[in-house]
């Protein structure tokens, strides 16, 4: 197949050859797919999307005009597919779902440890020579409550691992997993539970229509003062703008983000030598008691192996006429 490669990161694309092996012609640009770039597209029977990539039904549309039949996305995530225009349009959409649940898991936990530990103040001071420990006072995992808002592959690797500090795991999910509740006495409970009980939060929650600014005014002020919460699902589920007023007010104690509702445009490219115009993202920056990574949990060499073979595998079932096992 003739395949057309938007916002194709450098370091991605020695995967994505090595599993291709020649088997498509791949083309790759660092483009994202808009409006603009959508003519890079003609010709090719599928295009291979990620993140930051606009595939809503305009593009879409544009896409089948230009002779693409298969949209696969490189990711778990979805949100930015319109898949009943899809549909509709008789584009075949597969995605990544099971790339690497401990990449992103793992990447939690180092969240919460960097946040109650102090570490990004810990470097700071050490860089500028001071040693001094009064302002770096932290606290045990063990015994505390955690709280996992989304419990399915990546969240169920959360629970693992963080009963292995000793602590009390609370879970919110549509459906329950009772082989967690046996091997590490997960609870399920209510979201207002959940908030109330949890010293914790890490959120794992899919970006729909239903969960966008799930985590909002009312939803934080539910949560225990202080609470340290952590995001490496989707940014939209947080609404920054109330973040930002409970960190003011000291009702969110601590907030470790991976993902960002405004990243589109900002993640994955160098900005250095440009102003930077996101206020809120500037904002986000000024807290001491506030970690960012930029969506980079996913970033091991297990994940982007299994990314690629799984696109791959994709694009080989299509071509060969057989079932695509993520399409969606």
């Amino acid at each position: 197949m003739n395949v057309t490669v938007f916002s194709t990161l450098a370091f991605e694309r020695p995967f994505l050859e090595q599993a291709n092996a020649g088997r498509h012609e791949l083309r790759f640009f660092k483009a994202s797919l808009n409006a603009i770039t959508v003519a890079l597209a003609q010709g090719s029977e599928a295009v291979c999307v990620f993140s930051p990539d606009d595939v809503s039904a305009p593009i879409l549309e544009q896409l089948h005009a230009h002779g693409v039949r298969c949209v696969v996305v490189r990711a778990a995530g979805t949100d930015n597919v319109d898949l009943p225009a899809a549909t509709r349009l008789g584009l075949r959409v597969a995605n990544v779902p099971d790339y690497s649940p401990y990449a992103i898991a793992e990447h939690a936990v180092l969240l919460i440890l960097a946040l109650c530990r102090h570490l990004r103040q810990a470097s700071q001071q050490l860089r500028a020579n001071d040693f001094c420990l009064d302002d770096l006072i932290g606290f045990d995992l063990h015994g505390k409550t955690v709280g996992i808002m989304g419990v399915g592959r990546i969240g169920g690797v959360v629970a693992r691992i963080l009963h292995g500090f000793g602590c009390q795991l609370l879970g919110v999910d549509v459906q329950p997993n009772p082989d967690l509740t046996a091997q590490f006495g997960l609870r399920y409970v209510t979201l207002p539970e959940l908030c109330a009980q949890a010293d914790i939060i890490s959120v794992h929650t899919p970006l729909t229509a239903e969960t966008r600014h799930l985590i909002d005014d009312q939803l934080l002020a539910q949560m225990k003062r202080g609470v340290l919460l952590v995001n490496t699902g989707r940014g939209g589920v947080l609404a920054t703008e109330a973040a930002l007023r409970a960190l003011d007010s000291g009702q969110l104690g601590y907030l470790g983000l991976d993902v960002y509702e405004h990243e589109k445009g900002l993640f994955f490219g160098n900005h250095s030598t440009e102003q930077l115009r996101d206020a809120t993202y500037a904002k986000l920056l000024t807290y001491p008691n506030v970690f960012l990574t930029g969506h980079q949990a996913y970033l091991t060499r297990e994940a982007l192996t299994n990314i690629a073979d799984a696109t791959v595998a994709s694009l080989n079932a299509w071509a060969q006429g057989q079932p695509v096992p993520h399409q969606l």
